[in-house]
């Protein structure tokens, strides 16, 4: 029979490390934690070999008094709580007490630490939970920690790390993200002797985020700021158009502690909700603050989970915050066209110019007109020579030789009066409104448009699908057209259950649906512009829809206009006249609603005239 023994100090210990040290990252975790918690506006963090052989971390926060070194190493000895009505609001980062004892018990630790009152400094040295000296020493203000040899005692859970490299880049992760938590305070991180970031520490997020994340992110996001109910949220989140294939890029604050929070995480992608792509997820910096009495973070041991006390509080201000956003700072994707190539022509004079051309080309002295058989009456094209009595060019010879215009035939005359007086009928001019001038369609699918000094391509279905979304929000009573004949259309079980639970929502969004047994339902109406769908698809398309959607009744109906919205609208390839593309393309850039399609796809792109002159070398 087996016996219960005490396990000894050492093992315990060792045990117990295991909750706060995995690997080089959560060391370095604890102690930024630990400096942050100390007041300090400067923290300098640099390892080697990934921090398995070393890692130091220096602050020039308030520093330990002497007398207290050695008891801050000993296992749930802390500054930070004293009783336990003290968890219900915690403040601070660490509070456990655990960090340096654990650290202290599988590493090498040494620690220079001194007071802004005192005049001398403290030099501590701890090996595998033992200490080796405890003296004063000369040091700056502030706390330097060094560890070395991390898991020298532990043989096991060294084999357990990860080559340098991928350590190293765990390190680096943990340090940026620290980083982001406080633009407030200036980071340096070093890695093998070379410097890999520097915050200001200004208290700029933006310049934060410049550092830590890099310029095309950054330029990607647009601000956060928004306090309801108690909850501030602020902080950047990413235009709709540049959401990520993952969510990798997702970071959540939570008063200065960086957590996980599917609450937060699922208010922002509900904000961006037939904003954002479909299988794209919002990027985003965000920062909370709440009242420390109505978050518990003593949940996980790494304190990156919390639990709220009122969810849907949380949700809800998170929500309105991004979602606002979103509407105030969206604008329509701008389209920047790469760097001109050099132009060989820029730095010569207009004569040097047509004599290289002419020299090139063996223009011959004199190039008659050429003679063009019409069958029906063109416009001839007109050069800028058409507006002088005569001009020069100059033969290879540099002698100048004049010609004369051809005179215009009074055919040409008449056909120039008709266009003129045409052109006020074809473009007409909206009184208040910029004028959208049709230029016409690429690929069956693009329509081209100039408005003011930009030209726009959009996208003919997505445009539509956003247009027809709207109405069916905003309509009271979607027109129905009655089946002569009702179809039945056969579900597998979820998709019959979910379309038989919504038949309410259905019926919103212009279908008549009944249930006729057996996973088996019968349509009898639909909404009037599906006439001609296979209605079977679209039942089913809809019954996928909502068994993927949530369970709030606003989403399952925007799920429903979703899939009638895009069924109905103009497909890709359909030929549509110019009246109706000049129709849609006003619809489009005079309402600043109609950015994206249900789906999250841009609906039009702006290529402003600057960057075409660029391309042609008019502007610099």
């Amino acid at each position: 029979m087996s016996k219960i023994n005490l396990l000894p100090k050492n093992v315990a210990e060792l045990i117990a490390a295991g909750e706060v040290v995995e690997r080089p990252a959560s060391v370095i975790k604890e102690l930024i934690e630990n400096s942050i918690d100390a007041m300090a506006s400067q923290i300098t963090i640099e390892i080697q070999r990934g921090g398995i052989t070393y890692i130091r971390i220096t602050d020039n926060g308030i520093g330990i008094e002497k007398d207290d070194v050695p008891t801050a190493f000993l296992r749930h000895a802390t500054s930070k709580i004293s009783t336990d009505s003290d968890l219900e609001s915690i403040g601070t980062l660490g509070f456990r007490g655990e960090a340096l004892a654990a650290i202290s018990s599988v590493a090498r630790v040494k620690m220079l630490t001194c007071t802004a009152d005192s005049t001398e400094g403290t030099h501590y040295s701890i090996e595998g939970g033992v200490e080796q000296s405890f003296e004063e020493a000369g040091c700056p203000k502030g706390t330097t920690i060094i560890i070395r040899d991390i898991f020298f005692n532990t043989p096991a859970r060294m084999k357990f790390l990860k080559k340098d490299v991928s350590e190293g880049n765990a390190c680096t992760s943990v340090v940026e993200r620290i980083a982001l938590s406080h633009p407030e305070i200036a980071f340096k991180f070093i890695r093998d002797g070379k410097t890999t970031l520097t915050t200001s520490g200004d208290g700029n997020l933006k310049n934060c985020v410049y550092s830590v994340l890099g310029r095309e992110f950054t330029n990607s996001l647009i601000e956060v700021a928004d306090e309801n109910g108690g909850v501030r949220v602020k902080g950047l989140t990413c235009k709709p158009v540049f959401c990520k294939a993952t969510r990798n890029s997702q970071f959540t604050f939570l008063n200065g502690r960086l957590v996980r929070s599917g609450t937060v995480i699922a208010a922002v992608e509900q904000a961006y909700k037939n904003s954002a792509m479909v299988g794209k997820f919002p990027a985003f910096v965000l920062y909370l603050e709440i009242p420390l009495d109505t978050v518990d973070v003593n949940v996980h041991p790494a304190k990156t989970e919390v639990r709220f006390s009122d969810e849907k509080r949380i949700f809800d201000s998170v929500y309105v915050a991004v979602k606002n956003a979103i509407t105030k700072s969206d604008t329509r994707p701008e389209v920047k066209l790469t760097e001109p190539k050099f132009n060989p022509f820029e730095n010569v004079t207009a004569r040097e110019y047509r004599q290289q051309v002419i020299s090139v080309e063996e223009k011959p002295k004199y190039i008659p007109e050429p003679k063009i058989e019409q069958k029906s009456p063109v416009l001839r094209s007109r050069t800028n020579f058409d507006f002088m009595n005569s001009y020069s060019i100059a033969n290879e010879k540099g002698e100048k030789i004049e010609v004369r215009p051809t005179p215009k035939t009074d055919l040409e005359k008449v056909v120039e009066v008709e266009s003129k007086s045409e052109s006020p009928r074809l473009q007409p001019i909206v009184e208040d409104k910029p004028q959208i001038v049709l230029i016409g369609e690429a690929f069956s699918t693009y329509i081209i448009v100039q408005m003011n000094d930009s030209i726009f391509m959009i996208d003919k279905h997505a445009a539509h699908e956003r247009i027809l979304f709207n109405k069916l929000k905003t309509d009271q009573k979607i027109e129905v057209q009655a089946l002569l004949t009702p179809i039945t259309v056969k579900l597998s079980s979820s998709e019959y259950d979910s379309l038989i639970g919504n038949t309410g929502l259905l019926e919103n969004g212009g279908f008549e649906v009944e249930d006729f047994g057996n996973s088996t339902v019968i349509v009898r109406g639909i909404p009037s512009f599906l006439t001609g769908e296979d209605i079977n698809s679209v039942i089913s398309e809809i019954a996928e829809g909502l068994i993927k959607t949530g369970k709030v009744s606003v989403e399952r109906q925007e799920e429903i206009f979703h899939t009638v919205a895009c069924r109905a609208a103009i497909k890709a390839g359909n030929i549509i006249s110019r009246t109706e593309m000049q129709s849609l393309a006003e619809k489009v850039l005079l309402n600043k609603d109609i950015m994206y399609c249900p789906h999250g796809r841009p609906v039009a792109f702006e290529i402003k005239k600057r960057e075409l002159e660029k391309q042609f070398g008019r502007i610099q």
